[in-house]
């Protein structure tokens, strides 16, 4: 993914209108984002796109304008999907599986306060944490959640970062419960790790964003589990506890909201995210404060484009916001 160019990020972004942009602003907008993403329509679609697009631009608009003023703690920006309707977003970029209460059978997350805390815990500095990644249309955030937790601690225990095989997931645990691109869950994809004795190393598997036939080979194997643990439903605390002692962390979050689809930078702070309802797995890799905001570091898979270079701080010690704590798990190695 890619932002749009900076002259015309300006031009959306720090307009002081409440009403939006100028027909020429968003006449020359679109025609840059077009161009910059290569996009092409037939005649009947441009309109439509175009209409979503311009919806979308000016309710980013008018979210900077609040955040300029205080009233938000982050910003939104343009990206190339934002002539997609949050429906068709959401459908093709999450793709974590919740029916009902998500059955918890890993080992028991147990631990005790430490006397002090990092103040702040940062993996990606410690060689735990392999690029940013991006699912494409595929609803796979499962496995790419569930391979940085791998990827973590199979560096912890050998000291070897090696990047594994989404695509692995996503087209052989069908017998643990996850559906491909249609979505599935961490912990199934750790059981399916220890099962077929590994996970293949992602240069030899690589990604496709679509489902395709298990191509598993076992001399490909770069990492393995014996499990995973469960850390406490709705415990923040925990969630502390694990990412500065363990390493990186999976969670699932309640992503499908148009300001989480459009982050670009701050500490995210939605009051309207579910502490509930999850739809969208992601990897914790640290926390800390700025400007006296308590946030966690949050790895996404919607590539570099999406957010800070693929990340986002996300409100922390915060009534466990966007449900964050509500299925945290790590693999056993």
């Amino acid at each position: 993914m890619h932002s749009l160019s900076i002259p015309i990020v300006i031009v959306f972004l720090h307009l002081k209108s409440a009403d939006g942009l100028s027909v020429s602003a968003l006449n020359i907008g679109w025609q840059e984002f077009v161009r910059t993403h290569n996009k092409t329509y037939s005649a009947h679609e441009e309109l439509f796109r175009y209409a979503v697009w311009k919806e979308n631009v000016l309710a980013i608009n008018r979210h900077n304008s609040k955040a300029d003023q205080g009233v938000h703690t982050y910003w939104l920006s343009m990206n190339e999907y934002g002539d997609l309707t949050n429906e068709e977003y959401f459908r093709l970029r999450t793709g974590f599986i919740m029916n009902g209460n998500i059955e918890r059978s890993g080992s028991i997350f147990k631990y005790t306060n430490l006397s002090e805390y990092p103040r702040q815990v940062d993996w990606r500095r410690k060689g735990y944490v392999t690029r940013v990644k991006d699912q494409g249309g595929c609803g796979s955030c499962y496995a790419f959640s569930a391979t940085g937790a791998l990827e973590g601690q199979h560096f912890r225990k050998t000291g070897k970062l090696v990047s594994l095989s989404e695509q692995n997931i996503v087209d052989c645990s069908f017998k643990e419960g996850n559906k491909g691109c249609k979505g599935g869950l961490m912990d199934k994809s750790f059981t399916y790790i220890k099962n077929n004795n590994g996970i293949d190393k992602e240069e030899a598997y690589p990604y496709e964003a679509r489902d395709g036939p298990c191509r598993f080979r076992r001399s490909e194997v770069g990492a393995t589990d014996r499990g995973y643990v469960d850390l406490p439903e709705n415990d923040e605390t925990a969630l502390r506890h694990a990412v500065a002692t363990i390493g990186p962390i999976s969670v699932a979050i309640d992503g499908h909201h148009f300001n989480f689809r459009f982050y670009d930078h701050g500490v995210f702070d939605n009051p309207n995210c579910s502490k509930t309802k999850i739809n969208h797995g992601v990897l914790v890799v640290g926390y800390g404060t700025r400007n006296g905001l308590d946030y966690w570091m949050v790895k996404n898979s919607w590539g570099r484009g999406w957010g800070a270079k693929g990340y986002i701080l996300m409100s922390r010690n915060n009534d466990n916001q966007c449900c964050i704590a509500c299925a945290a798990s790590y693999p056993i190695v």
